[in-house]
């Protein structure tokens, strides 16, 4: 399978029209939030990214309205938001959960959860070490690829633990825009931050 992934577009058409051109060379393609900017903009992206030729998968960023992203994704038949749920395309499990985890910012419009609800929602994410399995996060798990400029780390410890109980192949995530194309693992689990551009993974 080969699946075309980015994060963090926060209302960049051009580069949601660029990722949409380049889905013609895969199997489907992986939107880990923050299509929008503090809860605006992010529905012209959308809008782009439903003509993608393949399959989509989403998880909210803190950026996002979920609601209204939810509303969006329902009349999407390619389309599928995963935030404490999964899907299986090509013998390849997918699981989501979106948001920043835990909260760290006060303001009206950042969608998140904290630690122990994010726990509750990522108990579904089990299953053997020799599925093919892939986790999409808007946030990194803590300690991996989850840097910021001064030095801090600001991912989530229940995304981390779910991660080394169940230990997918991957781990996609954003949120940190300095950690953009850092990679790490779990276990053995890779964990790789997105960004806005082309990032190609096979499996």
């Amino acid at each position: 399978m080969r699946i075309l992934a980015f994060s963090d577009l926060h209302c960049d058409v051009a580069a949601a029209e660029a990722i949409v051109a380049a889905a013609l060379g895969a199997d489907v393609l992986v939107g880990c939030g923050d299509f929008a900017t503090r809860g605006r903009g992010g529905a012209a992206v959308l809008e782009v990214l439903k003509l993608s030729p393949v399959p989509v998968l989403l998880v909210h960023g803190n950026h996002d309205d979920p609601q209204a992203l939810r509303a969006f994704c329902a009349g999407w038949e390619q389309g599928h938001l995963l935030h404490g749920g999964g899907v299986t395309l090509g013998g390849v499990r997918f699981f989501g959960l979106g948001g920043e985890v835990p909260c760290r910012n006060s303001e009206p419009w950042n969608a998140s959860e904290g630690e122990a609800r994010a726990a509750e929602l990522l108990q579904g994410f089990t299953w053997g070490q020799g599925e093919q399995a892939v986790l999409l996060t808007h946030t990194p798990p803590l300690g991996v690829a989850d840097l910021q400029r001064d030095g801090s780390h600001e991912g989530s410890s229940a995304i981390r633990d779910a991660i080394a109980a169940s230990q997918p192949q991957l781990c996609l995530c954003g949120h940190i825009h300095n950690a953009w194309g850092l990679t790490g693992r779990i276990g053995r689990t890779e964990v790789r931050n997105l960004g806005p551009g082309l990032n190609w993974i096979t499996l």
